[in-house]
């Protein structure tokens, strides 16, 4: 019944955009409305909606942007839902569903009002892109669509500090998305606010003072935005950063351990190659030069061996048994450890890890130490990198330097 209603949804929803076929509609087209289907499905099936509900969140989403087909972009969520509505009752459906997908369309009107968890769905589900990595191509099609629509041109600062504006003050409401998409929508106002930071010392040399009073606000602050008692969101928040703070520095030093790791490579190939084509011919003339090359290739060849060592990927098993998950023992946090796995077997344990706190935490708690681990192997091998290049490289100058001494003796 749902699956069968859902498809003639889809099918006239497609039908629709085909004949009310608006080329100006940039951002609020058909792709935008397949983009939100998927992410309300995703938030849907993770709160594990019954029949009814999933039924009516997904209509509301293949219907919300409708009404930008037959007029413009103001009141488009009424006509949206009145589309909607129409539909429905003409297939005899009940009247409480047609009321519960008229509600959910009506709350994406910004700013958004959910008043339930399908609202709510629904509307983390239109804004999904704010956290997304897509976020500046999405805003360069809203605003393309703006300029169209209100023949008006938009300055970049004007639209920047538009957005800035949205991403400051915007919350996600469901637990999943704020999960989900809070990290990605604070990266995303991090760099409208580094780039309003480098237009701003263009123009004003006080520009660069100005930006580091902003900075620390980059974060923003997400409100849970309905009223759930008995949690604790200051401290939820400082938990969360700390996570995120930690694994970050984990990824960077890692990051400038193989950086320094390719370096070493790089400079050792070279003078191998070097050495290769030109000192056996000088061999030849000068036997005694056969040392100090052979320390000196020893000492490059050596270099790469720790240095490959060093950033040499290391994947475990990459699967993990639903005993596992249950007991609470498997970190699906690293790619290594399900990369083995099926796709409903990850999504499944993926989704007992989000419904459990202690679980997340601790994944993530046991994900950094790991992290840690594989760090301090890293820079153990790199600090023997360089030091065999540094000793072998003094070593090996010192012997060329007395070969070249002695012969010329």
């Amino acid at each position: 019944m749902t699956t069968s209603l859902l498809h003639q949804v889809e099918a006239h929803v497609r039908h629709y955009f085909d004949q009310h076929a608006r080329p100006d509609l940039h951002f609020h087209n058909l792709t935008h409305t397949e983009e939100v289907v998927r992410a309300t499905d995703q938030f849907a099936r993770h709160y594990q909606l019954s029949e009814t509900d999933y039924l009516a969140v997904m209509a509301a989403a293949w219907f919300h942007d409708t009404g930008y087909l037959v007029g413009s972009p103001e009141e488009h969520e009424k006509r949206s839902a009145d589309l909607a509505a129409t539909f429905l009752k003409s297939l005899d459906q009940p009247a409480a569903l047609v009321k519960q997908v008229k509600h959910c369309i009506r709350a994406t009107r910004m700013p958004q009002s959910p008043t339930n968890l399908l609202e709510e769905i629904l509307c983390d589900a239109d804004l999904f892109h704010l956290g997304s990595t897509d976020y500046n191509s999405k805003q360069k099609q809203l605003r393309s669509e703006q300029e169209t629509l209100t023949g008006t041109h938009i300055s970049g600062r004007d639209w920047r500090q538009q957005n800035i504006d949205l991403l400051k003050s915007h919350p996600y409401y469901t637990d999943f998305a704020q999960t989900l998409l809070s990290q990605g929508q604070a990266n995303n106002l991090n760099r409208l606010l580094e780039k309003r930071a480098e237009k701003e010392a263009v123009a004003s040399p006080d520009a660069e003072a100005s930006y580091k009073t902003v900075e620390p606000a980059a974060a923003p602050e997400f409100a849970a935005g309905d009223g759930r008692k008995g949690k604790d969101t200051k401290t939820e928040r400082g938990v969360e950063t700390m996570f995120r703070t930690t694994s970050t520095n984990h990824l960077r030093l890692s990051e400038i351990a193989d950086s320094k790791a390719n370096i070493m490579i790089s400079v050792n190939s070279i003078m191998v190659s070097v050495l290769v084509s030109i000192l056996p011919r000088r061999i030849e003339e000068n036997p005694a030069l056969m040392l100090p090359t052979a320390l000196f290739l020893t000492t490059s060849m050596l270099t790469i061996i720790f240095a490959i060592l060093a950033t040499r990927p290391n994947i475990t098993q990459g699967t993990f048994s639903h005993e596992d998950i249950q007991q609470k023992k498997g970190n699906l946090l690293f790619f290594g450890n399900f990369h083995q796995m099926s796709l409903g077997e990850f999504e499944w344990g993926i989704q007992e890890l989000m419904k459990d706190n202690s679980y997340l935490y601790g994944s993530m708690t046991r994900d950094i130490y790991y992290l840690g681990l594989v760090l301090a192997k890293k820079y153990k091998l790199l600090r023997i990198t360089y030091n065999v290049f540094m000793f072998g490289f003094v070593t090996s100058v010192l012997a060329f330097l007395v070969v070249f001494v002695t012969s010329e003796k």
